[in-house]
């Protein structure tokens, strides 16, 4: 299944919309680096720290957006910015912490189905409270399946990878506690591999995360997967066509660097 013309038109009016408003609000750092000046060129390190302030921007007003036009294309309900509500009692935070520490130790293998099943075993059921780990970037709905994505940089750090797997263990806990018998699905998602054409693999994801269970997704993966199909060389076709016919705006923007 690939995109429609409708959603070919939505992604490119949310990167325009994202480009220009960058466009409008960014001012050249004012900051005195006479070292990056002379090194690199006033105007070169200008352009440098736009691009730099863009890819800080793209999570929440280009991949999250993106990704919900592209599953509702497929059919999906989708939402960004979602708030999950629920409960966490203590004896479910200490079965969540025992799972992490048993996969910090290797004493088990990562298993996201039988992960979701040890915490559905121990839930109670809880008020519809907001969580420190309520904000979920995308919340789509397969059929009767709730997904809980969170849409990460593509280089997280060891510890950063670790705060993230005890996350999405909560976010199981937080949607079972409202409904127990709630079919949930929780993973991260890497919206390119930097390793390209080589596998994205990081040691610090090794015995944390369910990889054949598909717990992280990483570029291609991730956009078919939330797409419904093969959708992943037209959502390019669209960054392609948007780029060249925002290259003259750019262009203007970055001479006033000079």
């Amino acid at each position: 299944m690939g995109l429609s013309e409708l959603s070919v038109q939505k992604i490119s009016s949310v990167l325009k919309k994202a480009i220009r408003e960058k466009i409008a609000k960014y001012k050249p750092e004012t900051d005195y680096k006479p070292f990056h000046h002379r090194l690199l060129g006033r105007d070169r390190y200008a352009m440098f720290s736009f691009i730099h302030s863009m890819n800080t921007s793209f999570g929440t007003s280009i991949w999250e957006p993106v990704a919900v036009i592209l599953a509702q294309n497929a059919g999906y309900q989708a939402e960004k910015s979602y708030k999950l509500l629920g409960e966490i009692d203590n004896d479910t935070e200490t079965r969540i912490t025992e799972i992490i520490y048993g996969l910090q130790k290797a004493e088990r293998n990562a298993d996201k189905n039988e992960e979701i099943k040890e915490i559905r075993r121990v839930i109670k059921k809880g008020k519809l409270l907001k969580h420190p780990n309520s904000n979920v970037d995308l919340h789509v709905k397969i059929g009767d399946l709730e997904c809980f994505f969170d849409i990460k940089t593509v280089k997280p750090n060891a510890e950063g990878f670790e705060v993230l797997k005890k996350k999405l263990l909560r976010w199981v806990a937080l949607k079972l506690s409202q409904d127990r018998t709630a079919k949930v699905f929780t993973g991260l998602a890497l919206p390119y591999n930097p390793y390209h054409p080589k596998p994205y693999k990081r040691w610090t994801l090794k015995g944390l995360y369910d990889l054949e269970g598909q717990e992280v997704l990483v570029g291609k993966e991730f956009w078919n997967y939330i797409g419904g199909g093969d959708v992943y060389q037209d959502l390019l076709n669209v960054f392609q066509q948007t780029g060249e016919e925002l290259r003259p705006e750019l262009n203007k923007k970055f001479s006033e660097f000079k």
